[in-house]
C-alpha cells in the first residue's frame, strides 16, 4: 500500500499538518485514534514510523497527520520535504486507542502532537446525543496550540463539550490555564470517578497521569493511553 501526499501546511512553529491519500483502491478504513506506519530506505537503513491519523473515518481514501520534525529524525525530515504528489510506502491502519463503546462521558488529556488521535475521535464521535467530553491540552507555548480554533468552534456548538488548552510556558498575554496538565486533574474530573480518561502525549505526562489517577481509585480499565516517545 502506498500513501500520496496531496497537501501540507504549517500548523505550529516545527509542526505541520498533512493529507494523504491511500493509493490502494477507493476504500481505507480505520476506527478514530488508530495509526498508519510509514516505511522508506533513509540514512542506508529502511525505516518505519508510526503516526496516529488525525481526522475522522468516512473520507473515502483520504486521510491526515499532524507531526513535529525533529532535528536529527531521518523520516520527519523526509515527510517534511515531501512535495504534493509524492508517494510513501504505507502499511494499513492499526492500534487499540481508540474509544471504549458504547462511549461513556470522557476526559481526553493530551500534549504536543498527541492531540492527533483525539481530533479524530472528536470529528468522529461529537454529537448532540454524544456523552460528555472534555479535553485538556497542554502545550508550552500559545503558538503550538494545534487545532486550537477549530475545538474553541466545537465548544461553542456543543455544551457537553469543554476545550481547556494549558501553557506550561505562557506568555504576559496569556488569560487561561497554566502550568502542566497533571495540575488541572482535579478541576477537569470535579470529583467524578464514573468517567473514562484518554492520555496521549510523552511518556513522563502519560505516566504521571496514570499514577494520580490510580491513586484517586480509578480502575485500570477506565485509563485508555498511547505514548509519543
Amino acid at each position: 500500500m502506498r500513501a500520496k501526499l496531496i497537501e501540507s501546511f504549517e500548523l505550529a512553529p516545527e509542526v505541520r499538518h498533512f493529507v494523504f491519500e491511500a493509493r490502494d483502491g477507493e476504500h481505507f478504513d480505520f476506527v478514530a485514534g488508530q495509526f498508519v506506519s510509514f516505511s522508506a530506505a533513509l540514512g542506508g537503513k529502511q525505516i518505519t514510523r508510526a503516526y496516529s491519523i488525525a481526522s475522522a473515518p468516512g473520507r473515502g481514501a483520504r486521510f491526515e497527520l499532524c507531526l513535529n520534525r525533529v532535528d536529527e529524525g531521518l523520516f520527519s525530515n523526509f515527510l517534511f520535504a515531501m512535495e504534493p504528489g509524492g508517494e510513501v510506502e504505507m502499511h494499513p491502519p492499526l492500534g487499540m486507542f481508540v474509544m471504549r463503546q458504547p462511549p461513556r462521558d470522557s476526559l481526553f488529556i493530551a500534549t504536543g502532537t498527541g492531540i492527533a488521535p483525539f481530533r479524530s475521535m472528536l470529528q468522529a464521535h461529537l454529537a448532540d446525543s454524544s456523552p460528555a467530553i472534555t479535553l485538556l491540552f497542554g502545550v508550552r507555548y500559545e503558538s503550538h496550540l494545534m487545532y486550537g480554533a477549530e475545538f474553541e468552534q466545537l465548544a461553542v456548538r456543543f455544551s457537553h463539550f469543554r476545550y481547556w488548552p494549558t501553557l506550561s510556558r505562557p506568555g504576559s498575554g496569556w488569560r487561561g490555564r497554566s502550568g502542566h496538565v497533571q495540575q488541572h486533574l482535579d478541576e477537569a474530573l470535579a470529583g467524578r470517578r464514573d468517567i473514562d480518561i484518554y492520555l496521549c502525549g510523552l511518556k513522563a505526562m502519560v505516566d504521571d497521569v496514570r499514577r494520580l489517577l490510580k491513586g484517586m481509585g480509578f480502575d485500570r480499565k477506565q485509563i485508555f493511553y498511547e505514548k509519543y516517545d
